[in-house]
């Protein structure tokens, strides 16, 4: 049985993942004295008392959580944006490829992806690898989101009583292209130069689709919509996380897709419609599941060598 720490519990990362965990009879979870989840030298113990930690934090409290590990057998997964792009630490996307997914199962450090960051990289990581977009392809991310993905206090923004009015429109925001996202979006995808990045929350609860535009005029590989579609079936089959959708989907559903339709699910997504001129390539999940606390339970799930879909909501 595993002892499992999960340090930031109270936040919504943290309580996800707590709900993930709950009733499972293979690990055994150590519980920190609220009073004292702020004191180093006790969350210093609970860390080294672990096999595995959590990490939902603030970048910065992230770092300094780490720095108190001195166990090397205690494996660390940090759902915050502070190791994401560094390379003695694996990327929490086992999807993506057979070398992702055994740097995961042997890694003592994995950094979560980020919410947006695994909607836009799902889709074009495969492409760069397989050659048919150029690392130097200008690409560019429009993307809808839950308003749970800002945190507490947006949340509370949009649920308190008599809220403020601007909050029953699309809250548009990353104006100055410098979203904590972008690094990981450029580097884990292999992409010469950061997108583009148009994100927006609006008044629902959680679930999100991150759109990624293609001229086809600019990919090494012009494919056809269909091809394209049947390349990501290739690419992700037997891989029970990620689901492709047929070819004229978003036809069938009226010509349009809701952001929220995967809330409560911990999979994802990805469709693809368009033209022969212009591709629109979509993921769409709940930026609470593979958006965070599941990728974060399916990544624990590899490291303790059981099913990746335990606990989860497939």
């Amino acid at each position: 049985m595993k002892k499992i720490f999960v340090d930031g519990s109270e936040g919504t990362t943290g309580l996800r993942i707590n709900e993930r965990l709950a009733g499972r009879d293979d690990i055994e979870i150590l519980k920190i004295d609220p009073e004292k989840r702020k004191d180093n030298d006790e969350i210093r113990k609970f860390i080294n008392e672990s096999d595995i930690t959590f990490l939902c934090l603030p970048d910065a409290a992230a770092v300094e959580a780490v720095s108190l590990c001195d166990d090397p057998d205690t494996v660390i997964i940090d759902a915050s944006t502070a190791h994401r792009t560094l390379d003695d630490w694996a990327y929490g996307f086992p999807e993506l490829s057979e070398e992702h997914e055994e740097k995961i199962k042997n890694s003592k450090r994995i950094a979560v992806p980020g919410c947006y960051a695994s909607g836009f990289i799902a889709l074009a990581y495969p492409l760069v690898n397989e050659g048919i977009i150029g690392a130097d392809y200008p690409a560019a991310i429009f993307a809808v989101s839950g308003y749970s993905g800002g945190g507490k206090k947006l949340i509370a923004a949009y649920e308190e009583e008599g809220r403020d009015k601007k909050f029953d429109s699309a809250r548009m925001y990353a104006w100055t292209q410098s979203h904590k996202h972008l690094k990981e979006m450029k580097k884990i995808s292999g992409l010469a130069s950061e997108p583009l990045f148009s994100p927006l929350t609006t008044n629902y609860h959680s679930g999100m689709i991150v759109q990624f535009p293609i001229h086809t005029a600019l990919m090494k590989k012009k494919m056809s919509p269909e091809e394209v579609r049947d390349f990501y079936a290739s690419y992700y089959e037997g891989k029970k996380f990620m689901k492709v959708l047929p070819f004229g989907y978003d036809a069938d559903e009226g010509g349009a897709l809701f952001s929220d339709a995967c809330s409560g699910w911990d999979g994802m997504e990805i469709i693809v419609s368009g033209n022969e001129d212009r591709l629109m390539i979509a993921s769409r999940f709940d930026n609470l599941g593979k958006g965070a606390s599941g990728a974060a339970v399916q990544c624990m799930n590899l490291v303790m060598g059981c099913d990746m879909e335990k606990g989860l909501s497939l």
